[in-house]
């Protein structure tokens, strides 16, 4: 509008200008006994008296003819200068409304980022990191944010990394179907829709979807969508609003199901992260054809520089693990971790194999454990329901938090030094009151009681803010701890200042009782991780930088989607660190094309190891991703190895049959 209004402005200053000028220049040169006899003469002197208009001492003659000079060469300066004014205020406006970020962006092929949270920083840096030098896309982001805040916090969080990539910010709510056609999402390669973390975060990316649905169309034609939301119970209504090109990824449940499944693996989230991030080896797909009629087992050992994980079958179900057994169709392609796909080339690896150095061990059984979460949030639920499904029978968890005892009644307070239930791991617990589980029958002496559930879940309420009762804490007799902060807003302004101070008092008791513990932490910025004090190496969990890592991979390949939602559920097959002893015989110097085939003879595959000896060591703490076939390595008994494989307590055979679809989200 304010364009229009100023181009009209401009267009009736210039005839104005003009009507005067034209007709007095002519009078001029008509009245003048000097000018020129002829017609073409005359307009001639006409046109060039019009150009002379504002050199008002060069008409001379009559007062008339000097008066009506002046007058002719006054309305000119006047229609001139206001012109000027009108076209300067016009090229400022528009300044001003490229640096507010509301100009239309003319890119193909970008990807569109809508919404602003804790995540963008790490997605706008990991696509930039995935951009092929030689053909970088635009990251165009639109919040309704300040256009030159967001481009200064992007520049603090990705660096000169991002330097080739173009990085274009815009302003507005994205939830106006007006202001999203400034991303111009039609023409993009990709569109990304981040949840802000804030109160009615998840309604906001409805509205966005829905946004998206209206300038888009609701057919299959547009460009993929991945958006992120919190809570579950918005993960069906945002699906369907994002439409089949959509993929919605639920935060919260990804992050309680990582959080559980480090507690019994320690170093699980150091190698998930570095699956994540594109700084070394990630997931891709590949053609199948080389494998095409054989076994997927020859597959494993078919890549010297890349590790098989699974299958992406013809008609586009994954399957992760599958027997070895199992036929490569025509069509299929292969899930491979890989440094890009060009460097994914067969090559048989079969020779490297020495039989004499796999071990015939049996894995060792894993037993019942008791477990403390210290602090509660929105996530521990989710957190609990994920230990329940993974727990071994007889498993204990302890709740400790100084909020109201989410179980199913009010709890009695007990003292923080109060030793809970005795029991060894594998025996029943003894349920008292004050120690209600969350779920679950009651289980008095009768003799048809019902079977316990695998984790019995008791509560307490204790000051955690009180080091004392942290100090209290007899952490001798628990197998893995969690701390969940407290939710923003629910105490002090920073929830990770409570962790950090969580974490600090445990680090007091480790060095009080010469005990390592087994922590699961969880932060909420990923700029406290150097801060928090734990042991090199630990799990730290940052929900908002694992989500980015995640949107970011997917973008690059949707059909990763299914992998990612397979590898963080506690059903299927998991990323998991096993003994190295059940591998190879310890003391014996193999090549990982060893580990490899022993890890096939158990049904698993093989995409790396840690060194017990460097786990301590930065920046990789002892993890080989993706190693060659042929590396050679001396194997120590607390070396682990990294296998894809199910969970050890749904198997009965070595190889079971678990080739299934997994839905995406």
């Amino acid at each position: 509008m304010r364009d229009r209004l100023t181009g009209t402005t401009t267009g009736w200053l210039v005839i104005t200008c003009l009507a005067v000028v034209v007709p007095v220049s002519t009078l001029l040169v008509w009245t003048d006994p000097g000018s020129p006899r002829s017609l073409s003469g005359r307009l001639t002197a006409a046109w060039r008296t019009s150009a002379e208009t504002l050199r008002l001492g060069a008409v001379t003659g009559t007062p008339l003819r000097m008066t009506l000079a002046a007058l002719l060469g006054l309305v000119a300066l006047l229609c001139v200068s206001t012109l000027v004014g009108v076209i300067t205020t016009g090229l400022a406006d528009r300044m001003a409304e490229l640096s507010r970020g509301r100009s239309t962006v003319l890119e193909q092929g970008h990807i569109v980022v809508l919404g602003w949270s804790d995540q963008a920083g790490t997605v706008v840096s990991e696509l930039a990191a995935a951009q092929a030098p030689d053909r970088p896309r635009a990251i165009v982001l639109l919040a309704d944010r300040d256009k030159t805040e967001m481009e200064r916090a992007l520049a603090a969080r990705t660096g000169p990394g991002s330097g080739r990539t173009p990085v274009i910010c815009r302003s507005g709510p994205a939830s106006d179907p007006g202001v999203l056609t400034l991303v111009s999402p039609q023409t993009a390669s990709t569109v990304l829709v981040l949840s802000s973390g804030e109160p009615g975060a998840d309604a906001e990316v409805l509205r966005i979807l829905l946004a998206l649905r209206a300038v888009l169309g609701t057919g299959a034609d547009g460009p993929p969508v991945l958006a992120a939301v919190r809570e579950d119970r918005y993960h069906a209504p945002a699906r369907l609003a994002a439409g089949p090109r959509g993929t919605v990824l639920r935060t919260d449940t990804v992050t309680a199901r990582l959080i559980a499944q480090c507690v019994g693996r320690p170093g699980l989230s150091l190698v998930l992260r570095d699956l994540l991030d594109f700084a070394g080896s990630e997931f891709h797909v590949v053609d199948a054809t080389p494998f095409q009629g054989g076994p997927f087992g020859a597959a494993l050992l078919g890549y010297a520089d890349s590790c098989v994980i699974g299958l992406l079958t013809a008609d586009a179900r994954t399957v992760l693990n599958p027997p070895a057994d199992t036929l490569v169709e025509p069509g299929s392609h292969l899930i491979v971790l890989s440094r890009d796909e060009d460097s994914a080339r067969p090559e048989d690896c079969e020779h490297l194999v020495d039989p004499s150095a796999v071990s015939t061990a049996a894995p060792p059984p894993e037993k019942a454990s008791r477990l403390l979460l210290l602090g509660w949030n929105r996530r521990a639920p989710l957190v609990v329901g994920q230990l329940r499904r993974t727990a071994r029978p007889g498993s204990v968890l302890d709740v400790v938090t100084d909020l109201a005892v989410p179980g199913p009644r009010a709890a009695e307070p007990l003292p923080a030094t109060d030793p809970g239930p005795q029991h060894e791991p594998g025996q029943e617990p003894t349920w008292e009151p004050g120690r209600e589980p969350m779920s679950g029958p009651s289980h008095g002496p009768e003799a048809d009681a019902p079977a316990p559930p695998p984790l019995a879940v008791c509560f307490r309420s204790a000051p955690l803010s009180h080091p004392e009762t942290l100090l209290g804490l007899d952490l001798s007799r628990y197998d893995g701890l969690v701390v969940l902060g407290p939710e923003p807003g629910a105490g002090p302004d920073r929830p990770d200042d409570w962790t950090l101070v969580t974490l600090l008092g445990l680090r007091l008791l480790e060095e009080s009782t010469a005990r390592e513990l087994r922590v699961v932490a969880e932060l909420t910025d990923d700029r406290n991780r150097p801060l928090a004090p734990v042991e090199p190496g630990s799990d730290v969990i940052v929900s908002g930088n694992l989500t980015g890592l995640l949107m970011a991979q997917i973008t690059q390949n949707r059909h990763l989607a299914p992998v990612f939602n397979e590898l963080f559920s506690a059903d299927g097959s998991t990323v998991r660190l096993c003994p190295a002893g059940t591998y190879v015989r310890p003391g014996s110097e193999a090549s990982f094309a060893t580990v490899v085939a022993a890890a096939r003879a158990r049904g698993e595959c093989a995409i790396g190891y840690r060194l017990h000896e460097r786990r301590a060591l930065s920046p990789d703490h002892g993890l080989r991703l993706n190693p060659h076939k042929a590396a050679r390595h001396r194997w120590n008994s607390k070396d682990e190895v990294i296998v894809v494989s199910a969970d050890p307590a749904g198997r009965s055979d070595p190889a079971p049959n678990r080739s299934r679809p997994v839905s995406a989200g």
